[in-house]
């Protein structure tokens, strides 16, 4: 908190935009000659928070993470950017003007609502990232728009409020916490709280089982750039809709319940489909769009003879199928003069970096190739190919 109070005074902003950029090689340096002017705390206060910050701009953006305040669990658990942005807009298209926004942490997504001009009540009980979240507000000129609250959320009345957001901890002293039932406020409290709201959000691991998905919610996972982020129950919209949407777009495919895929044979085409749909059970919906089945019963890989656009997948063109075995797959890859290997896998227990060293140990040759190393009906296999060429249109979604 002195920390923090110290960094909000003239003389700690003007600090800031001294450190500013400042490298992890430069910092002794720095810190010895700004501690000739400066007391040694608000020094050490400034550079740990340039660290932050420097952080922070994958998630935020340089335009506002150079800003920002942060905390070391604030910065690991904010929200992305994009993610909350995208989520505030659906909030805002169902008419919502006034969120609770319950667990606000330093105040991602309380920033994100009031930038699509909706009120926020943002609540968290810890007084150093309830003063973050503050002083956030307040540097982005958010302040009209977010009242922070130090308080426990549970304590707190949402009712004069269009819909409740619910961020619970999830991670504790020994790190991620996988059952819902151990965040930080429980799962079953958070659920509670939205049933009694008109609207509602809750964040929750993107590997909540779906069986822990309540009748009342509709289910979504997010990915952004590839990388899943989150998945978010939602309450007031389509109770048991699952739904997969990938950002940036948004692209969002719907899930309309379809039967495993069948189990056939390799064909041209290898399709992985993004982790947001296969986090949300939709690889069925995405076989159907390539016209595609499965290469096994087990395995989210989808094989299909045509190349057809697809929001939701990346798609490969196989060379060759191989059993598993390591000095053919060196051989081959000789053969065509692979200097780039890249090893994806599902299905396997063999490390990729692994695979990579015996296979190529010394990378020769201007060609590029992937393996995927996987099941075929069951058998250890390893598929070889390429991106495949692009393909217009963008699928259905």
């Amino acid at each position: 908190m002195n920390d923090l109070a110290s960094l909000l005074t003239p003389e700690g902003r003007a600090l800031l935009d001294e450190v500013r950029g400042t490298a992890p090689a430069d910092e002794l340096a720095v810190a010895t000659r700004l501690r000739r002017e400066h007391p040694a705390e608000l020094v050490s206060a400034a550079l740990g928070q340039a660290r932050l910050r420097q952080r922070a701009v994958a998630k935020f953006g340089s335009g506002d993470a150079e800003r920002m305040f942060f905390t070391p669990n604030g910065v690991e658990q904010s929200t992305r950017a994009s993610v909350a942005a995208y989520r505030a807009e659906r909030l805002r298209a169902l008419g919502v003007t006034s969120v609770a926004d319950l667990c606000c942490g330093i105040g991602g997504d309380a920033i994100a609502l009031a930038r699509a001009g909706i009120r926020v009540l943002a609540v968290d009980r810890d007084p150093l990232t309830a003063a973050a979240a503050r002083a956030n507000a307040d540097a982005l000129g958010l302040a009209g728009l977010i009242d922070v609250r130090e308080a426990d959320v549970t304590e707190v009345d949402t009712a004069a409020y269009d819909a409740v957001f619910v961020d619970p901890a999830r991670r504790g002293g020994r790190g991620r916490i996988f059952d819902p039932e151990a965040y930080s406020p429980p799962l079953s409290w958070a659920v509670q709280a939205a049933l009694r709201a008109p609207h509602a959000a809750l964040k929750v691991a993107p590997g909540i089982p779906h069986e822990a998905v309540p009748v009342e919610a509709e289910a979504e996972w997010i990915s952004d750039g590839g990388d899943v982020k989150e998945a978010v129950l939602w309450f007031g919209t389509a109770p048991g809709a699952v739904r997969a949407t990938l950002l940036p777009g948004p692209r969002t495919l719907l899930g309309r319940g379809l039967p495993d895929p069948q189990v056939r044979s390799v064909g041209r085409y290898l399709y992985e489909p993004d982790g947001a749909a296969i986090r949300a059970h939709l690889v069925a919906e995405v076989a159907e769009q390539v016209q595609g089945g499965l290469v096994d019963a087990t395995i989210a890989y989808v094989t299909s003879d045509s190349l057809l656009a697809t929001p939701y997948a990346t798609a490969y063109e196989i060379t060759d199928q191989l059993p598993f075995n390591v000095k053919k797959l060196k051989a081959l890859l000789r053969e065509r003069q692979v200097g780039i290997l890249t090893v994806k896998k599902r299905g396997s227990a063999v490390e990729p970096e692994e695979l990579r060293r015996k296979a190529l140990p010394k990378p020769q040759g201007p060609h590029a190739a992937t393996v995927f190393l996987t099941r075929v009906a069951g058998a250890p296999t390893m598929l070889i190919g390429a991106p495949a060429r692009a393909v217009t249109g963008a699928g259905r979604s």
